[in-house]
């Protein structure tokens, strides 16, 4: 229903959630890169896996641009959804609504997962971007899936 919805007044609306999902991925990664090498923010456990998860979605997301490929919301869509959740349970963690208990990043040392470096309008960590980069990111490559032939009907 809602890709009708879409397609009737954007036509090539495949084309275009491809590039889009290209973009928020490259921003992402281009951000997460500026916020540790530039601000000089040490990324946690859990920013790490979350960087496993967004890294390769910019790639993928490049080669299926430059290649036209209309099959690439299948390889980006299962990585947004474990990043998504990995952010999710980050971004809660860091606004003190579960406790530290299934990963404890503070041991040996290492940067505590449950401090927030950055918290705009005391919500808006660096987790919770990357969750909102996720999310946009899935229903991007749902977007850009090839309709089925039940929809196309």
């Amino acid at each position: 229903m809602i890709r009708r919805y879409i397609e009737k007044y954007i036509p090539n609306y495949q084309d275009y959630a491809r590039y889009g999902l290209w973009a928020v991925a490259s921003g992402a990664l281009i951000g997460s890169l500026t916020l540790s090498e530039v601000a000089n923010l040490i990324p946690c456990t859990l920013c790490w896996w979350q960087r496993v998860c967004m890294f390769p979605i910019a790639f993928i997301a490049t080669v299926g641009v430059l290649r036209h490929d209309k099959n690439v919301g299948y390889y980006a869509l299962p990585l947004a959804v474990t990043g998504g959740i990995i952010a999710g349970y980050h971004s809660l963690l860091q606004w003190g609504l579960i406790k530290e208990t299934v990963l404890d990043c503070s041991l040996n040392g290492a940067v505590s997962c449950a401090k927030a470096d950055i918290m705009w309008f005391g919500f808006i960590s660096i987790p919770f971007m990357a969750f909102c980069c996720f999310v946009a990111i899935g229903v991007l490559a749902w977007l850009s899936l090839p309709k089925s032939k039940k929809q196309s009907n």
